[in-house]
């Protein structure tokens, strides 16, 4: 068996013109763009890279977008003080303060201190509290991308049996949520989860998001299942040379496997797809403008 690759980039372009479309009509009816604002404290190269790759979609999507850029000695009370701002701003719709954040500033904070209905990273614990209820609010955006990718592969995925391996409560928790209110049984897997392999081994969904290259091993897999593979680390390929893996062995998987998520190129272009969805999400909702319902 050779799994199918699932194209996250191809997904994430169609979300993204979804998006764009929906921006026109706002625009149209409205007189303004959606507006993101997003805040980066410091010049951790990946950070930057992502805040740019954030700026960019936002902008080709025809939303405006609020970049601030802040040195890394800034105080905590500074960059609240910036967060009540925007959250006061009438042309933001949403705010994204970029992560990690340097050591004297309480990360928890300042997410709490973002205004719930502009946390279109879906990280405020209100938010966190709707999804866990069922009410209407912001989804991380790359869990929401995770599910948006098993709909499109799977379609209904009532009575399927999914095992997330991690817990974070940026993807691991968050996931697990998604999958519950989509009718799946789900497991919580994490590093004190007992015969871990075995558990794995009964799932017809698989999402590893634990930040351990290459955990996850063929044989570990009910064959057929499908895999979405949400790690992203860099390992040595040779002498001065380094690359991309994710938290499964992409080639053994692929043997067993039903469809499955590459590293680079599946969940990453999601992720930042959700970000502008949940923008433009956000806007309507603040407006007072329906959009397409499958958005």
């Amino acid at each position: 068996m050779t799994a199918r690759r699932i194209d996250g980039k191809a997904a994430a372009l169609a979300l993204r013109q979804q998006v764009g479309a929906e921006v026109a009509r706002f625009r149209a009816a409205t007189g303004r763009a959606p507006g993101l604002a997003v805040v980066l404290v410091g010049e951790d190269p990946a950070s930057s890279v992502y805040v740019r790759s954030k700026g960019k979609a936002t902008r080709e999507a025809g939303m405006e977008s609020f970049e601030h850029k802040l040195p890394a000695d800034t105080s905590q009370e500074t960059l609240l003080a910036l967060v009540d701002r925007l959250n006061a701003d009438p042309t933001v719709d949403g705010i994204l303060v970029q992560l990690p954040l340097p050591p004297q500033i309480d990360e928890n904070i300042v997410i709490t201190r973002i205004d719930p209905d502009k946390d279109v990273d879906g990280f405020s614990p209100v938010n966190a509290g709707r999804l866990a209820i069922g009410l209407p609010g912001f989804v991380a955006c790359t869990p929401l991308g995770c599910l948006k990718l098993l709909e499109a592969e799977l379609g209904d995925l009532s009575g399927k049996n999914a095992v997330v391996i991690g817990r974070s409560n940026i993807v691991g928790k968050p996931m697990a949520l998604l999958l519950l209110s989509a009718s799946c049984t789900v497991t919580i897997a994490h590093s004190r989860t007992r015969d871990l392999p075995e558990v794995v081994r009964g799932a017809d969904i698989v999402v590893a998001a634990v930040g351990r290259p290459e955990m996850v091993k063929a044989d570990w897999l009910k064959p057929g299942a499908t895999v979405i593979d949400v790690g992203i680390n860099r390992i040595e390929a040779g002498p001065g040379n380094s690359k991309l893996v994710g938290d499964v062995d992409f080639a053994g998987a692929s043997e067993v496997a039903g469809a499955i998520t590459p590293v680079p190129g599946g969940v990453g272009p999601m992720t930042i797809a959700c970000l502008i969805r949940n923008t433009m999400v956000s806007a309507a909702r603040r407006e007072r403008f329906e959009i397409d319902p499958a958005l």
